[in-house]
């Protein structure tokens, strides 16, 4: 009897590659980089009302109490969609759908809590931990894109991430070179494992002690 054909490998979904990024340089992108590897198989790393959490803690932000979890994880993901589209634009030059325009514009009409300073034993110091309401959650973020998308300069230092597999959208820091990669210690030292493999497999050169340099998947 014929064997059956096999289907192709997927790569193991492994802990490190479902951790949470907060270094996309930025609020909403650091929700977009809730989703890993977008270029390949798509590894959700907020699913679940623990890492909605994590992923608040994060970047500062405090949810006031009694918010339905699911509802906001939920609404997130929706917002998180809407924001990859239009982020990704500027990277690929592609138009963004008409419904994540109007999806991002509505949730920004709400106003976010005023910021205010206080006096604390450290000093002069902003009230940023202020809990939020999943409404003012929702507008933070929609006018932190706005924000980034009106700003000319850091719109020209949006970028994906070289690696096909990963294309995290970053917002890289002013001066200086560009960055190729959305982290050196990740995607970066993963291509320069794999070139070293490469040109040691071309020059017929045995491949131990290659797993010293091996990277940290994205």
């Amino acid at each position: 009897m014929d064997a059956s054909p096999q289907e192709p490998a997927r790569r193991r979904v492994t802990e490190h590659l479902r951790k949470l990024r907060f270094d996309a340089g930025t609020l909403c992108l650091d929700l977009v980089a809730t989703v890993g590897r977008r270029g390949c198989v798509p590894v959700e790393r907020m699913g679940d009302p623990g890492r909605l959490d994590e992923w608040c803690q994060g970047v500062g932000i405090s949810l006031a109490e009694g918010y339905d979890p699911a509802v906001t994880l939920q609404a997130l993901h929706e917002l998180r969609e809407a924001a990859f589209d239009i982020a990704s634009s500027v990277v690929d030059g592609h138009r963004p759908r008409p419904e994540a325009l109007v999806l991002v514009n509505r949730l920004a009409r709400p106003h976010p809590p005023t910021p205010r300073l206080e006096w604390t034993p450290e000093g002069v110091r902003s009230n940023g931990r202020e809990r939020l309401t999943v409404q003012q959650l929702m507008s933070t973020i929609a006018r932190d894109l706005i924000d980034l998308m009106s700003d000319s300069d850091r719109r020209s230092r949006m970028h994906a991430c070289a690696s096909e597999a990963c294309r995290m959208i970053y917002l890289d820091t002013p001066g200086g070179r560009t960055r190729k990669w959305c982290s050196m210690q990740r995607c970066g030292n993963q291509a320069k494992a794999a070139s070293h493999r490469r040109r040691t497999t071309r020059a017929g050169e045995p491949l131990a002690d290659l797993q010293a340099v091996e990277p940290s998947p994205c």
